[in-house]
């Protein structure tokens, strides 16, 4: 990724709202292919932009080598990690109804 590029990624996700989208779309995106790697990249892109994981695992009262390893290409984090690192990110999983017209 270009450096300039990341650089403003990194700066439109320190904004709740930006994040928020972000991580919804990531979800969306999962819940389509089944990309448990893209989904997890992009918490790590979010908790980066927001301080990064040693603030993270400060705010989560998670271990930052807990973290990496959950956060990490091949995590596989426990629904409540997942739960605790959104809400130490200042976000939450939200369940809406399948439209199944």
């Amino acid at each position: 990724m270009n450096k300039d590029f990341r650089e403003y990624h990194l700066n439109k996700l320190a904004d709740a709202n930006d994040a928020a989208l972000y991580m919804e779309v990531a979800l969306e995106e999962f819940e389509r292919d089944g990309d448990k790697e893209a989904f997890l990249m992009a918490l790590r892109d979010v908790a980066q932009a927001q301080g990064g994981v040693m603030k993270l695992a400060n705010v989560t009262g998670l271990s930052r080598t807990s973290l990496y390893k959950s956060l990490s290409r091949n995590g596989n984090p426990k629904i409540n990690t997942i739960s605790t690192v959104l809400k130490g990110l200042g976000l939450k999983i939200k369940i809406e109804p399948i439209n199944r017209s």
